[in-house]
């Protein structure tokens, strides 16, 4: 859902060539991923992300609130394995792979404003935002590829 060049792709660039091929991180809501009706994750995602007003949904950004809280942590745990080629690059992508998909699934667990509406908590029998029936949480994921 989101990418840039904020400190993890600033430190990710600069290790980079340390490893030889090129790999690339995805973290998130990856494609193929689907509601048993068939509807896509990424979409319920994104109207969760940024809201849906005619759905009158407001705006709950676990994942903008995700980079904001741990993108200099992620930076940091990418130097660390990278410093002096203990790991190679698939492993070091897996294993801040699996610390960005942590830490998302995390924000999706602890948000807790904008608060549902009354209707919506009658209808699900809880208060909490974004849980409903785990699927979006549970699919949070990441992947590894080679670069261009």
């Amino acid at each position: 859902m989101a990418s840039g060049t904020g400190p993890v792709d600033e430190k990710l660039s600069e290790v980079a060539g340390l490893f030889g091929r090129p790999m690339v991180l995805k973290v998130g809501f990856l494609s193929g991923a689907t509601y048993p009706d068939g509807t896509p994750v990424p979409l319920v995602a994104a109207a969760n992300e940024f809201g849906n007003p005619s759905n009158n949904q407001p705006p709950r950004p676990f994942f903008r609130n995700a980079i904001a809280n741990h993108e200099n942590e992620w930076s940091e745990v990418a130097g660390k394995l990278a410093e002096g080629g203990r790991v190679d690059t698939e492993t070091l992508l897996g294993l801040l792979g699996e610390k960005i998909k942590i830490d998302i699934q995390e924000e999706i667990r602890t948000l807790l404003e904008p608060p549902l509406s009354p209707s919506t908590i009658k209808r699900k029998g809880f208060s909490k935002p974004l849980i409903d029936t785990s699927h979006m949480l549970n699919s949070v994921d990441y992947e590894i590829s080679e670069g261009e």
